[in-house]
């Protein structure tokens, strides 16, 4: 932002020099960047006044013009063609040092003698981007009448400073003159001087030009109008332009310049409309029509989607709310009435159409960072007194304000005894007050506490926090005195569920598995590959909105579909065995997705192929459940899931908690992603595992006494499972059975049709005396007996 100090000082009186002012702003916390100079060196180029034009006897293109400059009269050769009799210009005289060290002297054009020179705005240091168009090509006219002979740099204040300042995004109200001159009354404890704001003839009724608004109370919070009439379009004074171009923006008419001036010195934009060209007497601050049009100031055809906001008459768009006006009701040398519009629009809004667009505004980027709504109304009252103030128009009676949502004041508790503890000095109740209230707030003292009210133009003030890093700044933080760092160190450690992890990892490695990592978004097409049934949870996926491609447009549910990819891609490349794992997220979307984040859940899944068969991949399930301190899982068959063999497939559970699947992969599957070989998987629960885990180490004396050692074979059906079998053993070994090993299972001619034979090893201990037989055979015989009833097995002999 740039801000000139000449302007500036109209709303605070400092006698400080730039350099001790852009020093005092740094350090309170307004980073000033660089001094800029519009005095480039410039001498001996005074106001004249043309008395009259000729034209060259020897060229065409070239004009002599006496000049009168005070104290002489010059006569002056120049090219120019914008010149008439009576304009007063600069004038360089000879001798006169120019731009880049140039310096006049006398010239003799094709026989005629030139005793100095016009000069244009850019001979007197302005750059283009910043002259008016209709001063850009010929000599700068100076509007008015001036003294002759006067120093040009006291008629433009060439020699005025302006600062560059770096204005961070969460002080948009320090994006104005009247901002920035707060913040150096209160760095100076100076007074601040705001205009005081009157229009003095109204006259009309502005309901005989607009009788209606409506809002999309969503995106904008507030819409003032005001309208003009009897607008005259012309230059704007000299002195307006000067400050617009000194605050780097192009003159272009006193109405368009006034609201720039407007929204440079109070930071809300504004917008004019030429109401003779609006369709209707109505205003809508709308959504646009998906593909609706508009050719925008620029001269640009914009095509405009639903999302965007727009102003609208009766019969479509007029203007991109908050980012640029339409071209249909530009205000033009034509223009006699004028709707002001003054409005907060929401900042988000503005921001995504800004950006979607690339048009990126002096509006814009007020409205992106957010503007104080109570400021609609000042500034389109300010706006109008000085149409009033340089006669450009007559104000009509009475607005339109339709205000939807107002503000609501903000009150901060204020503690002492914390901004003491994070500054540091010892400050007084009274100094954090008058530092407070140096920054225009309200501040009033209740129970060695401090109340403190927040205007509305401090959107960034929220909390404790934010007033203590205000008294911090106004009070210096380079007078707060560097003390060593205070606090309690805590020893770093590794969070539990990610100690199991790690573990997890190097058990699978120590049996032989090795690690992978896959996305965690694949394509929509797996789950058929899958066969898994259409109503599935799985099937639930999260979209992604902007996806690399088809095949990455799902957010997995399932960490089955990348293992078997992974196993189909090794097989296919010729590798014999492979044996894998994966510890990764599956992503379980929400009943709101909108505004709730998916469920994250962490699942194991093992995935092998070659050496290898169920029981070897149950194994290491067991293996790693049991060194994580989980043991007693049970087994049950899985016939339903259309992904596995529906003999070769088990549900694992853990004290009744489902915790995976573990089985042969169903060969339909198998031909999907291209393997020809037996494939197995598990899957598994990790958060349950990191749960249940125990990873505590309990010491165990070896046996003092012996154990006895039983085996028994029985004769089933075959759909009995040895998991069934195994438990009512435990169920009946009074606490004295120390473990139970299953050594076969037998089916063939000497067992009946449809039956098997299942033989345990059981082993009985007592830690506390020596079993006795009889002992051992009750339990024995009591196995067999619960068998019996429940399986109608038969002791097999």
């Amino acid at each position: 932002m740039l801000l000139p100090v000449e302007w500036l000082k109209e709303y605070v009186n400092i006698d400080e020099d730039t350099k001790t002012l852009a020093d005092k702003l740094t350090l309170s916390g307004s980073h000033v960047e660089s001094i800029i100079s519009l005095d480039k060196g410039i001498r001996n180029v005074v106001v004249g006044k043309i008395l009259k034009i000729e034209e060259h006897p020897n060229a065409d293109k070239l004009l002599i013009t006496t000049v009168d400059v005070g104290d002489k009269t010059l006569q002056i050769v120049t090219g120019a063609t914008n010149l008439k009799e009576g304009d007063y210009v600069p004038v360089a005289l000879i001798g006169a040092k120019l731009l880049d060290g140039k310096y006049i002297d006398k010239i003799n054009f094709r026989g005629v003698d030139s005793y100095g020179m016009l000069c244009s705005l850019r001979e007197l240091g302005f750059s283009d981007n910043i002259i008016p168009k209709y001063q850009r090509d010929g000599i700068f006219i100076l509007k008015g009448n001036y003294k002759l002979g006067e120093d040009i740099n006291e008629v433009l204040k060439l020699k005025d400073k302006i600062l560059e300042l770096e204005i961070t995004p969460n002080r948009s109200d320090c994006l104005s003159i009247i901002g920035m001159a707060r913040e150096v009354a209160a760095t100076f404890n100076e007074k601040l001087n705001i205009p005081k704001i009157e229009v003095l003839n109204e006259k009309g009724n502005i309901k005989d030009y607009i009788n209606l608004v409506k809002l999309d109370d969503k995106l904008c919070n507030r819409y003032y109008i005001r309208v003009i009439k009897d607008v005259r379009i012309e230059e704007s004074p000299l002195w307006l332009q000067l400050r617009l171009m000194k605050a780097g923006v192009r003159p272009i008419n006193n109405i368009v310049d006034i609201t720039n001036y407007v929204m440079l010195e109070y930071g809300q934009p504004l917008h004019a409309y030429d109401v003779e060209k609006l369709k209707g007497n109505h205003i809508y601050v709308r959504k646009a029509k998906e593909g609706e049009k508009i050719k925008t100031i620029d001269g640009v055809e914009r095509f405009l989607k639903s999302s965007n906001l727009v102003i609208a008459d009766d019969e479509g768009a007029i203007g991109i709310a908050g980012v640029m006006g339409g071209m249909d009701t530009e205000v033009t040398e034509k223009t006699t009435t004028v709707l002001l519009e003054s409005a907060n629009f929401n900042s988000k809004s503005i921001r995504f159409t800004s950006k979607e667009f690339g048009l990126r505004t002096e509006a814009s980027t007020r409205f992106e960072k957010g503007i104080d709504p109570n400021l609609c109304e000042i500034a389109a009252e300010r706006v109008c007194q000085l149409i009033e103030k340089i006669g450009a128009g007559t104000v009509v009676e009475g607005n339109i304000d339709v205000f939807k949502n107002p503000v609501d004041q903000k009150i901060i508790q204020l503690r002492p005894d914390k901004v003491n503890k994070l500054l540091g000095p010892r400050l007084s109740l009274e100094d954090m007050s008058k530092y407070l209230k140096r920054l225009g707030l309200n501040v009033i003292k209740k129970d060695n506490k401090l109340e403190v009210t927040i205007p509305s133009f401090r959107l960034d003030l929220n909390s404790e926090v934010d007033l203590i890093e205000e008294i911090g700044r106004l009070h210096g933080f380079h007078n707060i005195k560097t003390k060593p760092l205070v606090g309690v160190l805590t020893r770093g450690k590794r969070p539990y569920g990610k100690i199991i992890e790690n573990k997890a990892r190097l058990i699978l490695q120590g049996l032989g598995l090795n690690e992978v990592l896959t996305y965690s978004f694949g394509s929509p097409r797996v789950y058929d590959n899958l066969k898994i049934a259409k109503d599935s949870p799985l099937r639930n996926y999260i979209k992604i909105m902007n996806p690399l491609g088809e095949e990455y447009s799902a957010m997995r549910t399932t960490l089955v579909p990348n293992i078997l990819t992974l196993l189909s891609r090794n097989y296919n490349y010729g590798v014999k065995e492979c044996f894998v794992y994966e510890i990764g997220n599956v992503f379980i979307p929400k009943e709101l997705p909108v505004k709730n984040l998916p469920i994250e859940k962490k699942m194991l899944a093992i995935g092998m192929y070659g050496c290898g068969d169920f029981y070897d991949i149950k194994e290491i399930i067991e293996i790693l459940l049991e060194r994580l301190g989980i043991r007693d899982l049970e087994f049950f068959r899985e016939e339903n899931n259309p992904t596995f063999h529906p003999y070769r497939t088990a549900k694992i559970y853990y004290k009744e908690q489902f915790l995976g699947v573990v089985g042969e992969i169903h060969i339909d599957v198998m031909e999907n992603f291209d393997i020809k070989e037996r494939v197995y998987i598990a899957y598994l629960d990790f958060d349950i595992i990191i749960e249940e885990a125990v990873l505590e180490k309990r010491y165990k004396p070896l046996p003092r006494y012996p154990a006895i050692m039983r085996d028994i074979a029985v004769v089933v059906d075959r759909d009995v499972l040895v998991g069934e079998i195994e438990k009512v053993i435990w169920e009946n070994g009074e606490g004295l059975i120390e473990n139970v090993r299953l050594f076969d299972i037998y089916e063939g001619d000497q067992i009946a049709k449809g039956k098997k034979s299942i033989a345990f090893s059981i082993t009985y201990r007592s830690y506390d005396r020596t079993l006795r037989d009889d002992e051992v055979n009750r339990i024995q015989n009591n196995i067999i007996k619960d068998l019996e009833n429940k399986f109608d097995a038969k002791l097999r002999s």
